[in-house]
This record gives structure tokens, sequence and C-alpha cells, in this order.
């Protein structure tokens, strides 16, 4: 059964136009996903990346031309300007982890963060907004919102963040497949190509 690491940060547009992807894939290829948010900052200072609002104006206005694009072709809504954003994500990020660690699926919690920023314009910064959440999909909110915040959980999260930096993790989503990364949403068709095939890991020469 493969494996696939998955970086994210959950106030990032790009993770929610690839999430229900990605899980599909993963699905219909029986792998396992391996949910690892980040520190999208430790990542962004080793690869050059600026937040979005200190970026040259071009590229501000290309950003949100691709954001409602690549909604369009995913069949989601989208606000390109929400309600809530910039939105600091990490306790969603931290709760994502507490369940991964105590065996339950974060994917359908992380689905109703996502569009809670870019759809739905909730401020998942919020604690009743995210234990809200917990409660819609069916898990128990309390000792995950107290694992949340516990020192260990937020250790996970920065050794995500360097994992991720190992794997020339370059933002996010990426997801790292026998080592390969495949950075971007629009990466995951050829990530399903690559689980199809069965094909040897492109790597640097």
């Amino acid at each position: 059964m493969p494996d696939i690491d998955y970086y994210f940060y959950c106030a990032s547009p790009f993770t929610y136009l690839g999430h229900n992807l990605i899980c599909e894939v993963a699905e219909r290829h029986k792998a396992t996903l391996n949910y690892k948010p980040v520190n999208l900052s430790a990542l962004w200072a080793v690869s050059g990346a600026v937040p979005p609002g200190q970026r040259p104006p071009v590229r501000q206005r290309l950003r949100l031309i691709e954001l409602q694009r690549l909604a369009a072709w995913r069949g989601l809504p989208i606000k390109t300007t929400p309600l809530h954003w910039p939105v600091d994500a990490a306790l969603a990020d931290k709760v994502i982890i507490a369940l991964a660690e105590t065996g339950h699926d974060p994917r359908y919690f992380m689905s109703k963060v996502l569009s809670g920023v870019w759809a739905n314009d909730d401020n998942i910064a919020d604690e009743a907004v995210l234990t809200s959440y917990l409660s819609q999909v069916g898990l128990d909110a309390r000792p995950a919102m107290i694992d949340a915040k516990s020192d260990e959980i937020a250790a996970i999260r920065e050794r995500n963040s360097q994992d991720a930096i190992a794997a020339d993790a370059v933002g996010v989503p990426t997801y790292v497949l026998n080592g390969e990364p495949f950075w971007g949403q629009d990466r995951i068709e050829l990530l399903d190509q690559a689980l199809s095939t069965g094909r040897s890991p492109i790597r640097p020469h």
C-alpha cells in the first residue's frame, strides 16, 4: 500500500482546491495519506517565496485570476478575498495533527476548515468555529482541542515543517510519493499517473 505525505497549511487556497481530489486519488489507489500540517513561513524562508501581499502587483492580480480559474476547473465555490484572510491557521493545523495522532481521520474536518475560509467566510482562528466543525463531522471536540494546544502537538508541526523542507517542498500543498515531491494541486493528476503506472520516482540530476 503506497504512502503519500501530504504537506499543507489550512489557510492555503491551493490546499482547498486540491483537498477533495487528493483524498479521492488516495482512496482509489488504496494509498495512505499522512496528514502533515506545516508552518508555511518556514518553507517560504527556504524557497524564497513571500506572502501574497508582499508580491508585485502583477503577481497579485494573476493569483486572483488563477484562483477563480482553478475553482471553476475543480467545480468548487471560492471567495478570492475572503472576510477572514489573512488568518492564522495554526490552531486548525494542530487540531488535525491531534486527530491523526489519536487515530482519527481528519479528512472531513479539514474539508470544513478549508471551505470555511475560502467559501463560507468563517474565522478558522476562532476556537468556537473549530469546535463546531468537529461536532459537525461527528468527532469529540473537547479532547481534540485540548491536545491541539499541547507542546507535543506544536513540536510535531515544527517537525513536519523540517521534513517538508528536507523533501524539497517549495510551498503547499506538496504531496510526496516515494521521495518525489508533487508541488501544487495542479500536480495531483501527475501523482495519480505515477500511482497508476508504478513508475520509479523522478530524481534531480
